[in-house]
């Protein structure tokens, strides 16, 4: 239980990260631009520390996927990017994935 909680603020981290990226508009502004650096040197940290009792694999599918939707939603509530049906139906799948890892999964600790 104790390796979900740090991936989940390896995943809060990166979130924090990719959304600082956007609004660092390519790395002009200063404070979004360390923020960027300080949010990923954390979530990799984080990410390195759920390998010593998960396989790579696993960690890396759970933080990417998780990260993509999250990413997602910050993207239409704080910058109004719109996803089309499309968009939506892949990340659909994208937690389905996730969701199958979780609970059939025999490699990712239950």
């Amino acid at each position: 239980m104790q390796t979900y909680l740090i991936l989940f603020l390896a995943i809060v981290a990166e979130t924090i990260g990719t959304t600082a990226l956007q609004a660092s508009q390519q790395f002009s502004r200063l404070g979004p631009s360390a923020l960027v650096i300080a949010a990923y040197g954390v979530s990799f940290w984080l990410l390195s520390l759920t390998l010593k009792t998960m396989p790579v694999g696993i960690v890396y599918a759970i933080w990417s996927g998780t990260g993509i939707v999250l990413i997602a939603l910050i993207g239409l509530a704080v910058f109004g990017q719109r996803l089309d049906l499309p968009a939506i139906l892949g990340m659909g799948l994208i937690l389905s994935g996730i969701l199958v890892i979780h609970l059939f999964s025999a490699t990712a600790p239950h």
